[in-house]
């Protein structure tokens, strides 16, 4: 596929990529190899393929979130790194 050096730089400016001159032109090649790669991928036959998020098998090992009651108020505010009084205290979101 060809690909424009606007293009190129229109690109990098939307994903705040500074790029000197020198390197517009081998990123512009890379680029339109890798468009052209999807476009050849766009092309196959994939009726009757079932999407698949992963190939190797693996499932999600993580645990379940499992909610705790804690009657101990005092032992939750001893673990804040700051507090005041009965509340935990965090920065301001700016």
């Amino acid at each position: 596929m060809k690909l424009e050096r606007e293009e190129v730089e229109r690109i990098a400016k939307l994903a705040r990529i500074r790029l000197t001159q020198e390197e517009i032109e081998p990123l512009r090649e890379d680029l339109a190899e890798i468009l052209t790669f999807v476009e050849r991928l766009q092309e196959e036959d994939v009726e009757g393929v079932p999407p698949t998020a992963q190939v190797t098998g693996l499932t999600n090992i993580a645990r379940h979130d499992v909610s705790e009651t804690c009657e101990d108020r005092e032992a939750i505010l001893n673990q804040a790194p700051r507090r005041d009084t009965d509340t935990i205290e965090v920065r301001a979101v700016k």
